[in-house]
């Protein structure tokens, strides 16, 4: 088992409102450790005090990595509060989502009420609303809080794409502050929102963090950056300054991870690295299993290497 540098203790926890100017950077969508099916809340609390450590600007819990959709609406709020907990002053978004836009209303308040800094809510999936559709659908979802809310564009999933008209037209509510987008690699549509749109854009491909960045994007939010947020953040400084030699070999060093983290399933292969990290058990709940032999294979040859970088 590969070791990590010890952790810091956690900060008090914030009670102020987080700014639009600290949704950038690199967030992770934190995995949900199990242990025989439970919640592994002290494994979270240790993962969460690892990514701080390493210096990740902010934190997502019940995202798609943490496997949200097999969890009761309980065990999502023990998450929220131990990674609150433990997190101080880093913000910590909660996602949301669903079809149902009058039962996702009550969540969005109780989301709240449980202490979540910011929502990240992506569109009703399965049932392929219309352009109009989407946009009432969040503007009844924003009008049941005060928090900021992220956009989640991920049309692979939901089975629609948030247009950059329907975009523009919610970011006209500052309480929109940024948009995760993962359309697949469509780069007109991600220049439109970086150059047409007030939000903070953050990639929510992992490959594409780079160029995201080069683009004049913010950032990114990113299952991979479990492993090394810190190269993230390094990389992301390069592109700010104009070092883009720099960046780009940070690009290519963590692109053969990247791969490898996203050539099975979303999260198994990232929990696989985790668990080797000593980190958490390599334990998911159906539907979703565990990552292949061959890939644990590859995994334990290429850590070493990144950990060392």
């Amino acid at each position: 088992m590969m070791t990590v540098p010890s952790t810091t203790n956690p900060v008090s926890p914030s009670t102020t409102t987080t700014p639009v100017t600290a949704f950038s950077g690199i967030w992770v969508p934190l995995v949900t450790p199990f242990h025989h099916g439970k919640l592994d809340l002290p494994a979270m609390q240790k993962l969460t005090l690892d990514l701080l450590a390493r210096g990740v600007d902010g934190l997502v819990v019940c995202g798609t990595t943490g496997e949200a959709a097999t969890q009761t609406e309980a065990e999502q709020f023990e998450q929220l509060a131990v990674v609150k907990a433990a997190a101080g002053k880093t913000p910590v978004l909660m996602g949301i989502s669903g079809s149902n836009t009058a039962e996702m209303t009550g969540l969005v308040e109780r989301a709240e009420r449980h202490g979540a800094d910011g929502l990240l809510i992506s569109a009703p999936a399965y049932v392929r609303p219309s352009q109009a559709g989407i946009r009432l659908h969040f503007e009844m979802l924003v009008a049941a809080t005060r928090l900021p809310i992220v956009l989640y564009n991920i049309p692979y999933r939901t089975g629609v794409n948030i247009e950059i008209d329907t975009v523009k037209a919610l970011s006209a509510n500052p309480q929109f502050v940024a948009i995760k987008e993962s359309g697949g690699g469509n780069l007109a549509q991600l220049t439109a929102l970086i150059e047409q749109t007030p939000l903070k854009v953050l990639s929510g491909e992992d490959h594409l963090i780079f160029i995201t960045a080069c683009l004049g994007g913010h950032g990114g939010i990113s299952a991979a950056a479990h492993i090394r947020p810190d190269l993230y953040r390094k990389m992301l400084a390069h592109v700010g300054a104009g070092e883009l030699p720099q960046a780009r070999a940070i690009a290519q060093a963590l692109a053969p991870l990247i791969k490898l983290l996203f050539s099975e399933p979303n999260p198994a292969p990232v929990k696989a690295a985790l668990a080797m990290l000593g980190l958490i058990r390599n334990e998911l709940r159906l539907p979703m299993t565990p990552a292949s032999s061959a890939l644990r294979q590859q995994l334990e040859q290429i850590l070493p290497t990144v950990m060392a970088l």
